[in-house]
């Protein structure tokens, strides 16, 4: 057995994503590369030209007379029921039939011959309005009486009011924060077949293949079961590709059915960006209680959202934002409450860290307040503040789940070692003292983030492996690959599992025909639910094959063990494949469907305490900027990052994903900025007006490490670490170093209080009010 080489592609090795030479070559197949059945239509969505009004009447008559159209889809064709809302509130038609609330709402579809020529045709509508006001933000929507589009959130626990009132400071404060928009490479697309009876099968891009299977379904009128959504990767989602897809496939499936013809829907990037949703603007009030020592003795918050005219996942998205308004701090005293307000703009949804980023970006807020109140370095205060342990008794969150994991300390013990922080920090006072128009910012800044879903019935997954009879494996799950390598680890997880290797495993796409009600790609579990469900199933057909053999033989199972693509029997040797032939031949049942639930977790909404984390991730960023105070010009000089992911799955896949969800997050508080014009209107709809970071926006020096050490105390899978939305919230890093080179105008004795992003402009008004200030 010494002789056996160990099996390539293993769990918690180096590897390369399964798609990546494909995908660099161009012949990674996407919704829009699959070949299109003679007879294929296009569809294309008509939309509201005004942001809130009644319908009093729409002529579609110059649409249908429109050069290739077959047909126009409205409200009435919908066979079954028009809404596509994901929460089963039923305030998402598919199509309105009495009023629009937003700019660019859908309101038909024109299915033609050809993608232009439906395009074209959608522009012909005669639309009757009867304008009403409009409202685009929380504020503005809170004082014109708006509803809320769900019931709000309130996190309590300790004595509030006797908090402040032994406090010795108080400070209070509002902090906007804005949205952003998902600006993934692929955009939004369906494809729809339609089968006999009542069945159809829908290709498209998206994270949730069950709940388009369902919305379909629902708007169709038929069972489940006649739907069958098919995902075989995406150009990238961010949680953009969540619910907003339910549209889509609708629509597609809709005229599929209506006309018995293939249809694709592929709206451009104008369209794209306006009709679907974004992550959600926050406006923060805060009330904030301390000592002299800058220890938190009472906070109380209230967070309002843009949430657009419908629910769509805003429930969730609000109380998560709630969830990390602490991000790494004990707060003895505290009451959260979230606004998730009505707003005459489209819907906003899922985005990546589903709100807890703009929770956190709050708890930096008030670090800063302290910082600059005391005059203390904000890193000092934010140690003074930390989680702790069971010891001291700081280690309970405001929705009462005890921290048992808490790493904080020792990640930021560690990277301001790494990054040379104090002395940087010291010269970096120096330099600004001179009083030059550069002046130069730091910060380093911690995330603690919370692991499952919310919605309790979601942390569930299930698989499907086929063990065939040459020994190839194929491999089945009900997560969704959208460039994050999560195909690669399971299959690093099946591999290890039956020892053989990597590429003896054929990963297919994702489809509710294999493995049904699987949750959403999201919530960063992806590879914690899918890879146990598999690991459940590898282990199945293991304990089979080692049945087997040891009957065959008249041994123990015992005697029984794997090895780098083979069996251990005893004394005898076979290889993988040889004795897989060999259970074939004997009858052995090779394949299984796997299923896994997050243990432990449970959440109680009405009364804000439960336990709706199964564990924590941490990290720490440590950013350096500088600004031009004469134009608000900057550019991130360094960062470097320390971020927690367990025991990694494979660690190159992990630090790349930490890396691009910083300089998303980065993008977040810095350049990408969404603006409605006063009459409603999108006017950030495409990459020439929306600025996302480009190449030379990046750290000019760039430092990402894992935290090696660290192992998941909880039994997740291999003892890994969710790694796809903590390390967004490092981006924060760069906000606080861009408010402390602000500050420095004035000496350090004023918080800036920066409002997201700091675009160029509004670092230089800061600079400027700070300036009139001294």
């Amino acid at each position: 057995m010494k002789d056996l080489q160990p099996i390539q592609g293993a769990a918690h090795q180096d590897l390369k994503h399964d798609s990546a030479i494909k995908q660099v070559q161009g012949r990674a197949d996407y919704t829009d590369d699959i070949a299109e059945p003679i007879g294929t239509l296009h569809a294309y969505l008509g939309v509201s030209t005004v942001t809130h009004a009644n319908i009093r009447g729409m002529d579609l008559s110059r649409v249908r007379a429109a050069p290739g159209v077959v047909t126009v889809l409205t409200a009435e064709d919908v066979p079954g029921v028009n809404d596509v809302s994901p929460t089963g509130r039923h305030d998402e038609p598919v199509f309105p039939t009495g009023k629009v609330e937003f700019h660019g709402q859908p309101m038909f579809a024109v299915i033609a011959e050809s993608r232009d020529a439906a395009r074209r045709a959608a522009d012909l509508a005669d639309v009757d309005y009867e304008v009403l006001p409009h409202a685009l933000d929380p504020v503005s929507a809170q004082d014109a009486g708006m509803p809320l589009v769900t019931d709000p959130l309130k996190l309590e626990r300790g004595d509030v009011s006797q908090g402040f009132e032994d406090a010795t400071h108080r400070i209070s404060g509002q902090m906007v924060v804005g949205g952003q928009d998902h600006m993934y490479l692929e955009g939004h697309i369906a494809f729809a077949i339609p089968g006999e009876d009542d069945d159809v099968i829908v290709h498209c891009s998206t994270q949730h293949p069950s709940e388009a299977q369902h919305m379909v379904a629902h708007v169709l009128g038929v069972p489940n079961n006649a739907v069958v959504v098919n995902v075989r990767r995406m150009g990238g989602g961010f949680g953009g590709k969540e619910s907003q897809m339910n549209l889509f496939c609708a629509v597609a499936a809709m005229g599929a059915k209506k006309l018995n013809r293939p249809v694709k829907i592929r709206p451009d990037r104008d369209q794209d960006m306006s009709a679907t949703g974004k992550r959600h603007d926050f406006v923060i009030d805060y009330d904030l209680g301390f000592d002299d020592e800058g220890r938190i003795q009472a906070v109380e918050s209230q967070f309002a959202a843009r949430c657009g005219y419908s629910s769509d996942l805003s429930g969730p998205v609000t109380d998560r934002a709630l969830f990390h308004a602490d991000n790494a701090y004990y707060y003895p005293n505290v009451r959260l409450t979230s606004r998730p307000q009505k707003t005459n703009t489209v819907s906003n949804t899922a985005f990546r860290g589903f709100g807890g980023p703009q929770g956190a970006v709050a708890a930096e807020r008030m670090i800063e307040e302290i910082a600059y109140k005391l005059g203390k370095d904000p890193l000092e205060v934010r140690k003074t503040n930390f989680y702790g342990d069971e010891t001291d008794g700081r280690n309970v969150t405001p929705y009462h789940q005890t921290v048992e994991d808490n790493v904080i300390g020792r990640l930021v013990e560690e990277l301001e070692e790494s990054a040379d922080y104090q002395a940087r920090r010291k010269a970096i006072v120096e330099e600004n003292a001179k009083g030059g128009i550069i002046r130069r910012g730091i910060a380093l800044t911690p995330v603690k983030f919370g692991i499952s879903f919310t919605a309790t019935w979601y942390n569930q997954a299930g698989s499907l492996i086929h063990v065939y009879n040459d020994g190839s494996i194929h491999l089945n799950h009900g997560g969704t690959e959208m460039g994050q390598g999560l195909n690669t680890k399971v299959a690093q997880v099946v591999a290890e599992a039956f020892q053989v290797d990597f590429n003896r495993i054929k990963i297919t796409k994702t489809t509710t025909e294999k493995v049904p009600n699987t949750s959403a790609t999201a919530a960063s579990s992806g590879t914690d639910l899918n890879g146990m469900a598999a690991l459940d199933a590898a282990e199945q057909i293991k304990a089979r094959l080692v049945k087997f053999a040891a009957e065959s033989r008249g041994m123990s199972e015992d005697a029984v063990s794997f090895h780098p693509n083979h069996l251990r029997i005893g004394e005898e040797v076979i290889a993988f494949d040889a004795f897989i032939k060999e259970a074939y031949m004997a009858r052995v049942q090779l394949s299984a469907a796997g299923f896994y639930k997050t243990p432990k977790i449970h959440w109680d909404r009405a009364n804000g305490t439960g336990r709706p984390f199964y564990y924590f991730s941490y990290g720490a960023s440590c950013s350096e900027v500088a600004i031009d105070t004469l134009t608000g010009e900057y550019r991130v000089e360094r960062t470097d990052i320390l971020h927690d992911v367990g025991r990694s799955l494979n660690p190159v896949l992990d630090k790349g994903q930490v890396e691009g969800a910083f300089i998303q997050g980065m993008g977040w508080l810095t350049t990408e900025e969404l603006w409605w014009d006063d009459a409603g209107r999108l006017r950030t709809h495409a990459p020439s007006t929306y600025k996302i970071p480009l190449a030379s926006d990046r750290p000019r020096q760039f430092n990402v490490e894992l935290a090696d050490w660290s192992e998941n105390r909880e039994m997740t899978i291999k003892r890994s670490k969710a790694v796809g939305e903590p390390p967004f919230v490092l981006g924060i890093s760069v906000l606080e170093a861009l408010s402390m080179a602000v500050a420095s105008v004035d000496d350090y004795r004023t918080c800036p209080r920066l409002e997201a992003p700091a675009t160029p402009e509004r670092v230089l008004m800061a600079v400027e009010r700070l300036k009139a200030k001294g």
